[in-house]
């Protein structure tokens, strides 16, 4: 890996089609121990290509509603990102990775860039940054490589790359790309199989960024033009750069494949070989986990009699019991429970379809709701109350406001809170209460070095996220970022 390598790593992505652990506001990139223990898809991303392997700090692109969450990971897992880049509108990959290729561009035009989705699975990863550095050997020389996965089944959920030529490379064994072929039926994925000729596209790419700046701006003008505009009207935003909205929204809404690789004579294929996943789907997290003698995977409490393949996850504190099924996936979360066939996983996000288009809260949000302070989780509602905990990370604090159709009664559980109404400021202790009349002006802020808990008890006529009139609020949220 002779020239400079810089970790590029896409953040954004809803994560429908495991619904309903992934939520609009919180999608699966960043659901702790989805896949592995204590860790969520983003943080073993980060781990993935360290300084300490030989690569730069990494570039980060998120959409903007994802910020707050993205930056706890960063916390979480000690990375010193080289930026995170925020869009305020989804454009797709080709105007991600312009952005990136551009940015890194003005610290090194001769660097070599690694672009991965931030939500994939990699077993293997000693032999994932061995076979990037052979892909960076043969980004050196001009080409723009993107990892193939050899297939095992005739997936019908991925698209696919049909081999060419072997590419002479010292180090690597690469071939041109001969065709990219969209998502298959069924009888045609099992041609593919049978083939032996063709890929699955991972969506992780090796690029030189020079080489690729020209390229996007041949092959495609108007996602260079408005990402280049975008990325030198940015502005920095507490830890984040936040590219110029107008010039962003002007970008195409086009994948990297469409734009260039489909178009290019520079593409190349390396097969990668590293136990892959996009989890994707129910079956394929049923694919990848530990299962008993009967085919079963089980997250949670579970009680199985008769029941064969089948991915079952129950939520805290309850149990999900099976009699005489097979093939079946059952995922409960406290407030929506799926119950699906296995072979149907794939067809998860069109429930979520279903869900926004009648205005329904759960494919949007949890019961429990984060911020950057830290979260609140609704634990009962009723008619004209509403009990909720709070949970405020040390150092943070909520921002001033007040409330026209509602008051609200805190109760410390653990912690020390720093409690501002109207001209006053109070300590309110573990096991001590303070009370909040509508309209008057409130913080809650925890000046300790443990998390504070406190359970808020709203009465009202209205107890809607919306019914909050600011006056500081140090995270520079917009109103609707707060509902």
């Amino acid at each position: 890996m002779a020239m400079t390598t810089f970790p590029v790593i896409l953040c954004g992505g809803s994560g429908t089609r495991l619904w309903p652990m992934s939520r609009g506001m919180y999608p699966k990139q960043f659901i702790p121990s989805l896949y592995a223990p204590q860790e969520s898809l983003i943080g073993a991303t980060f781990q993935r290509l360290t300084i300490e392997a030989g690569f730069e700090a990494p570039t980060l692109l998120c959409n903007n509603d994802y910020r707050f969450l993205l930056q706890d990971e960063v916390d979480r897992t000690g990375i010193a990102p080289r930026e995170i880049i925020l869009e305020h509108v989804a454009r797709n990959t080709a105007p991600a990775i312009a952005v990136a290729a551009f940015s890194i561009a003005a610290d090194n035009p001769d660097a070599i860039m690694v672009v991965m989705p931030s939500d994939h699975a990699v077993n293997d990863v000693a032999e994932f940054v061995r076979s990037v550095r052979r892909a960076a050997s043969v980004a050196e020389r001009g080409r723009f490589v993107l990892f193939g996965i050899k297939p095992d089944s005739p997936h019908t959920g991925y698209g696919y790359i049909r081999q060419g030529g072997e590419i002479a490379v010292d180090s690597a064994s690469a071939y041109d790309v001969d065709a990219f072929v969209e998502k298959p039926d069924l009888a045609t994925a099992e041609a593919y199989l049978d083939d032996g000729g063709y890929f699955w596209n991972s969506g992780i790419f090796v690029l030189p960024v020079s080489a690729l700046i020209e390229e996007l701006t041949m092959l495609a003008p108007d996602v260079a033009e408005h990402a280049r505009a975008s990325l030198e009207r940015s502005h920095k935003d507490l830890t984040f750069r936040r590219l110029e909205a107008e010039a962003f929204a002007k970008c195409p809404n086009i994948s990297i494949d469409y734009a260039v690789m489909e178009k290019t004579s520079k593409a190349a294929m390396l097969p990668l070989d590293v136990g892959w996943s996009d989890v994707g789907s129910w079956s394929s997290l049923w694919e990848l986990a530990d299962q008993d003698e009967n085919g079963n995977a089980v997250r949670g409490e579970a009680l199985l009699k008769d029941t064969r393949n089948s991915f079952i996850q129950s939520s805290q504190n309850s149990m999900i019991a099976t009699i005489g099924v097979e093939d079946l996936v059952v995922v409960q979360t406290p407030d929506a429970t799926l119950i699906a066939n296995r072979s149907r996983a794939q067809d998860v996000g069109k429930i979520v379809s279903q869900l926004k288009d009648a205005g329904r809260r759960e494919q949007q949000q949890h019961l429990r709701n984060y911020r950057p302070w830290g979260y609140f989780e609704t634990l009962n509602l009723g008619d004209r109350f509403q009990v909720k905990l709070l949970h405020v990370k040390p150092g943070a604090r909520l921002s001033m406001q007040r409330h026209h159709h509602r008051s609200e009664h805190w109760v410390v559980v653990s912690g020390t809170a720093l409690v501002s109404r109207d001209d006053e400021q109070k300590l309110v202790c573990e096991n001590e209460s303070i009370y909040i009349s509508a309209t008057q002006w409130h913080r809650l802020e925890n000046p300790g070095k443990v998390p504070l808990e406190v359970i808020e008890v709203q009465i009202g006529s209205y107890l809607g996220e919306d019914d909050i009139e600011r006056s500081d609020d140090i995270y520079h949220r917009e109103a609707h970022e707060t509902k």
